[in-house]
Protein backbone atom coordinates (compact mmCIF):
# COMPACT_ATOMS: atom_id res chain seq x y z
CA UNK A 1 0.00 0.00 0.00
CA UNK A 2 1.32 3.44 -0.91
CA UNK A 3 1.29 6.32 1.51
CA UNK A 4 -0.63 9.45 0.56
CA UNK A 5 -0.37 12.50 2.76
CA UNK A 6 -3.12 14.40 0.99
CA UNK A 7 -6.76 14.28 2.00
CA UNK A 8 -8.66 11.40 0.39
CA UNK A 9 -11.22 13.91 -0.91
CA UNK A 10 -8.61 16.07 -2.64
CA UNK A 11 -7.64 14.88 -6.08
CA UNK A 12 -4.78 16.55 -7.93
CA UNK A 13 -5.20 18.07 -11.37
CA UNK A 14 -2.85 15.38 -12.65
CA UNK A 15 -5.15 12.66 -11.30
CA UNK A 16 -8.17 14.44 -12.80
CA UNK A 17 -6.39 14.61 -16.15
CA UNK A 18 -5.75 10.87 -15.84
CA UNK A 19 -9.49 10.36 -15.22
CA UNK A 20 -10.25 12.40 -18.34
CA UNK A 21 -7.81 10.34 -20.41
CA UNK A 22 -9.26 7.04 -19.17
CA UNK A 23 -12.79 8.31 -19.81
CA UNK A 24 -11.88 9.49 -23.30
CA UNK A 25 -10.35 6.09 -24.14
CA UNK A 26 -13.47 4.31 -22.87
CA UNK A 27 -15.83 6.63 -24.73
CA UNK A 28 -13.81 6.47 -27.95
CA UNK A 29 -14.04 2.68 -27.88
CA UNK A 30 -17.76 2.82 -27.20
CA UNK A 31 -18.36 5.28 -30.04
CA UNK A 32 -16.31 3.09 -32.39
CA UNK A 33 -18.33 -0.01 -31.46
CA UNK A 34 -21.60 1.87 -32.02
CA UNK A 35 -20.26 3.46 -35.23
CA UNK A 36 -21.11 6.93 -33.89
CA UNK A 37 -18.90 9.85 -34.87
CA UNK A 38 -17.77 12.49 -32.41
CA UNK A 39 -14.83 14.56 -31.24
CA UNK A 40 -13.71 14.30 -27.61
CA UNK A 41 -12.52 17.21 -25.48
CA UNK A 42 -11.27 17.14 -21.89
CA UNK A 43 -11.00 19.78 -19.21
CA UNK A 44 -10.32 19.98 -15.47
CA UNK A 45 -12.20 22.55 -13.41
CA UNK A 46 -13.75 22.88 -9.97
CA UNK A 47 -12.13 19.65 -8.80
CA UNK A 48 -13.70 17.53 -11.54
CA UNK A 49 -12.75 16.07 -14.87
CA UNK A 50 -15.05 17.18 -17.68
CA UNK A 51 -15.28 15.22 -20.90
CA UNK A 52 -17.40 16.34 -23.80
CA UNK A 53 -18.34 14.63 -27.00
CA UNK A 54 -19.02 17.08 -29.80
CA UNK A 55 -20.47 16.41 -33.20
CA UNK A 56 -18.03 15.97 -36.05
CA UNK A 57 -20.84 16.64 -38.52
CA UNK A 58 -22.41 13.21 -38.09
CA UNK A 59 -26.03 13.39 -36.84
CA UNK A 60 -25.73 9.98 -35.15
CA UNK A 61 -24.42 11.68 -31.98
CA UNK A 62 -27.92 13.09 -31.41
CA UNK A 63 -28.90 9.59 -30.29
CA UNK A 64 -26.75 10.04 -27.19
CA UNK A 65 -27.68 13.65 -26.36
CA UNK A 66 -30.91 12.82 -24.50
CA UNK A 67 -30.40 13.83 -20.81
CA UNK A 68 -31.25 10.37 -19.47
CA UNK A 69 -28.88 8.75 -21.96
CA UNK A 70 -26.12 11.21 -21.05
CA UNK A 71 -26.65 10.43 -17.37
CA UNK A 72 -26.48 6.68 -17.96
CA UNK A 73 -23.42 7.02 -20.17
CA UNK A 74 -21.78 9.21 -17.53
CA UNK A 75 -22.34 6.51 -14.89
CA UNK A 76 -20.87 3.82 -17.15
CA UNK A 77 -17.89 6.05 -17.86
CA UNK A 78 -17.39 6.76 -14.15
CA UNK A 79 -17.38 3.02 -13.47
CA UNK A 80 -14.81 2.45 -16.21
CA UNK A 81 -12.62 5.20 -14.75
CA UNK A 82 -13.00 3.83 -11.23
CA UNK A 83 -12.09 0.35 -12.45
CA UNK A 84 -8.86 1.65 -14.04
CA UNK A 85 -7.81 4.16 -11.35
CA UNK A 86 -9.13 2.50 -8.17
CA UNK A 87 -10.62 5.89 -7.21
CA UNK A 88 -14.20 7.12 -7.06
CA UNK A 89 -14.82 9.39 -10.02
CA UNK A 90 -16.97 12.53 -10.09
CA UNK A 91 -16.36 13.05 -13.79
CA UNK A 92 -18.92 15.06 -15.74
CA UNK A 93 -19.88 14.05 -19.27
CA UNK A 94 -21.46 16.33 -21.84
CA UNK A 95 -22.78 15.24 -25.22
CA UNK A 96 -23.42 17.87 -27.90
CA UNK A 97 -24.01 20.63 -25.37
CA UNK A 98 -26.67 18.69 -23.47
CA UNK A 99 -25.36 20.03 -20.14
CA UNK A 100 -25.81 23.63 -21.26
CA UNK A 101 -29.30 22.83 -22.50
CA UNK A 102 -30.13 21.16 -19.18
CA UNK A 103 -28.77 24.16 -17.25
CA UNK A 104 -31.12 26.43 -19.23
CA UNK A 105 -34.02 24.10 -18.35
CA UNK A 106 -33.04 24.23 -14.68
CA UNK A 107 -32.81 28.03 -14.80
CA UNK A 108 -36.38 28.09 -16.16
CA UNK A 109 -37.46 25.71 -13.40
CA UNK A 110 -35.98 28.00 -10.73
CA UNK A 111 -37.60 31.01 -12.40
CA UNK A 112 -41.04 29.33 -12.28
CA UNK A 113 -40.44 28.42 -8.61
CA UNK A 114 -39.46 32.04 -7.95
CA UNK A 115 -42.75 33.16 -9.50
CA UNK A 116 -44.64 30.85 -7.10
CA UNK A 117 -42.74 32.48 -4.24
CA UNK A 118 -43.65 35.91 -5.64
CA UNK A 119 -47.29 34.79 -5.63
CA UNK A 120 -47.09 34.09 -1.88
CA UNK A 121 -45.93 30.48 -1.55
CA UNK A 122 -43.64 29.99 1.46
CA UNK A 123 -41.52 27.47 -0.43
CA UNK A 124 -41.32 25.74 -3.79
CA UNK A 125 -40.37 22.08 -4.14
CA UNK A 126 -38.60 20.96 -7.28
CA UNK A 127 -38.66 17.43 -8.72
CA UNK A 128 -36.09 14.82 -7.74
CA UNK A 129 -32.87 15.08 -9.71
CA UNK A 130 -29.24 13.99 -9.76
CA UNK A 131 -26.65 15.42 -7.37
CA UNK A 132 -25.06 17.36 -10.22
CA UNK A 133 -28.39 18.92 -11.18
CA UNK A 134 -29.14 19.75 -7.53
CA UNK A 135 -25.73 21.46 -7.34
CA UNK A 136 -26.68 23.54 -10.37
CA UNK A 137 -30.03 24.37 -8.75
CA UNK A 138 -28.26 25.52 -5.57
CA UNK A 139 -25.94 27.76 -7.64
CA UNK A 140 -28.79 29.20 -9.73
CA UNK A 141 -30.94 29.80 -6.63
CA UNK A 142 -28.06 31.56 -4.83
CA UNK A 143 -27.54 33.80 -7.88
CA UNK A 144 -31.18 34.83 -7.58
CA UNK A 145 -31.02 35.45 -3.82
CA UNK A 146 -32.96 32.32 -2.89
CA UNK A 147 -32.22 29.77 -0.20
CA UNK A 148 -32.12 26.15 -1.34
CA UNK A 149 -31.99 22.90 0.61
CA UNK A 150 -32.06 19.29 -0.50
CA UNK A 151 -34.33 16.72 1.12
CA UNK A 152 -34.94 13.01 0.69
CA UNK A 153 -32.78 10.01 -0.02
CA UNK A 154 -31.38 8.41 -3.13
CA UNK A 155 -33.38 8.87 -6.33
CA UNK A 156 -36.08 10.77 -4.42
CA UNK A 157 -33.70 13.54 -3.27
CA UNK A 158 -35.07 16.91 -4.32
CA UNK A 159 -34.53 20.61 -3.69
CA UNK A 160 -36.80 23.09 -1.93
CA UNK A 161 -36.46 26.81 -2.56
CA UNK A 162 -37.53 29.70 -0.32
CA UNK A 163 -36.82 33.36 0.18
CA UNK A 164 -33.74 34.38 2.16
Amino acid sequence: MTSDTSSPDVISDEQLEQEGDVAADFLEGLLDIADIGGDLAMDVRNGRAYVSIESDGDDSLKLLADPETVSALQELTRLAVQNRTDRFSRLILDVSGSRDARRRELESLVERANERLDDGASQASLPAMSSYERKLIHDIAADRGLVSESYGEGPQRHTVLRRA
